[in-house]
């Protein structure tokens, strides 16, 4: 046999081992995303093992948020993998914005040659991208959800080999980003079906504390009024006895049940914002001018006792010259509740935590035109790896059982307020958390 038939024998052997290669990746793939557990955890495999096909260097899955109009990477593989995921990018930035809006595979044999290439997201995460391959991500009607993006093969360029299995695995990766979005919509209903029956046993058991709270008013408001009574009558021994042993009780009780009464209410309105949140229905924030000092002394009112009870100093120190605000009252009572707990929280006996607010009046925001809400510490402060994440989806709470939640819950007031939160904190010295919202709102007068 000549050197040239033996040459080509071995070329064509070669090429029909990467064939098997790649078919066996494809089956292997398709095997694994059409199995519903850990559904996002075999995505990620699946991009792995793409890269691993075709020998590429990095690759990332890059969906299309439709809340933000945002093109977000969610699954990222190679060296700048913690950088890149999470960030986001304009629908039409880039070739991954433009494969998205086109539909179209698009292989870069040299993307510095292309003029939709944005090289901002490579020098932030200092990764050169030389080739790539730009494959659309689409539902089962044909609508864009996104791209997978493969990059820098080794030593060489994307084969037709590599672009093929590679539209075969964006095509199942996207079946897979579709099927686990269904089955999170079917765990959602189940979800939002639970916490109605929640919010209706809330709303069962919290209706007979205040209709008690209510009762027991009365009957104290008329007892007391027969002790007045008595006293007027009588101006004995006996009667002095009664006012002392009755006189704590007649100064404590109208403010204890307003607290029982107003928490059983937020009780309930924050167990149906909850049920509102999880079915997607939360309303847009209704905004009004509000007194911010009213509002923090409202919000701080019912954490006294528990600030009190831990050994914790609680205080208000109110601002001069402060404007009413235009705020939605109950997304920043819910917000000024969790950041004052959450300090308390942080806080052991013989700390303190102080409320402050104030107002920058002169210039225009960010820089002026605000009015300030500050929560002071002296408690446990906040390690760097849970600071990063607060206000966050990330949120993680260093609290035992916690979840975080309340940290998010103020980050999404904050935001829909178009303010910003700043937090300076110090292990074993404290935490200082400020927010800032603007005065001036473009939809008010």
């Amino acid at each position: 046999m000549s050197d040239s038939r033996a040459g080509q024998l071995e070329e064509l052997e070669r090429k029909l081992y990467e064939r098997d290669e790649q078919i066996s990746a494809i089956y292997r793939i398709t095997s694994a995303l059409g199995g519903i557990v850990r559904q996002q955890a075999l995505i990620r495999q699946a991009l792995e093992t793409s890269l691993e096909v075709v020998q590429a260097g990095a690759g990332s899955i890059i969906l299309y948020d439709e809340d933000r109009d945002k093109l977000v990477f969610t699954h990222v593989v190679g060296p700048t993998a913690d950088q890149l995921l999470g960030m986001e990018m304009d629908p039409d930035q880039g070739i991954a914005g433009a494969v998205f809006q086109s539909g179209e595979l698009r292989v870069s044999e040299d993307v510095s040659t292309e003029a939709e290439h944005d090289s901002n997201i490579g020098e932030k995460v200092h990764y050169r991208t030389k080739t790539m391959v730009t494959v659309p991500l689409k539902s089962v009607e044909g609508d864009p959800i996104g791209v997978m993006q493969v990059l820098n093969k080794a030593d060489t360029i994307f084969t037709e080999a590599d672009v093929d299995v590679l539209a075969i695995l964006g095509a199942q990766i996207a079946g897979a980003i579709e099927t686990s979005r269904l089955h999170e919509r079917a765990r959602l209903a189940e979800v939002i079906q639970f916490i109605g029956h929640i919010s209706h046993d809330v709303k069962n058991m919290v209706t007979p504390v205040q209709t008690g709270a209510e009762t027991l008013q009365f009957m104290l408001e008329d007892m007391f009024s027969q002790l007045d009574d008595i006293r007027r009558d009588d101006g004995d021994e006996e009667s002095r006895q009664v006012r002392n042993a009755t006189g704590e009780v007649r100064d404590f009780y109208p403010e204890m049940i307003n607290i029982i009464v107003d928490g059983s209410t937020n009780v309930q309105e924050r167990t149906k914002e909850i049920s509102d949140c999880i079915k997607g229905m939360v309303s847009e924030p209704n905004f009004a001018f509000t007194d911010l000092d009213e509002l923090v002394a409202r919000a701080i009112k019912p954490l006294f006792l528990v600030a009190g009870s831990a050994g914790v100093t609680l205080g208000h120190e109110p601002g001069e010259g402060i404007p009413r605000v235009c705020v939605d009252e109950k997304q920043l009572y819910n917000a000024i509740y969790n950041l004052v707990n959450n300090a308390i929280q942080a806080c052991e006996e013989g700390d303190s935590v102080t409320v402050r607010t104030g107002a920058v009046l002169e210039g225009d925001w960010p820089d002026g035109g605000y009015v300030v809400l500050q929560v002071a510490d002296t408690g446990s402060g906040i390690p760097d790896h849970v600071r990063e994440k607060l206000f966050t989806d990330d949120a993680i709470s260093t609290k035992p059982g916690g979840t975080g939640l309340g940290t998010r819950i103020i980050g999404d007031v904050v935001r829909s307020h178009d303010g910003v939160i700043d937090v300076e904190s110090e292990v074993g010295v404290g935490t200082t958390m400020t927010v800032k919202l603007p005065l001036a709102r473009e939809d008010t007068d």
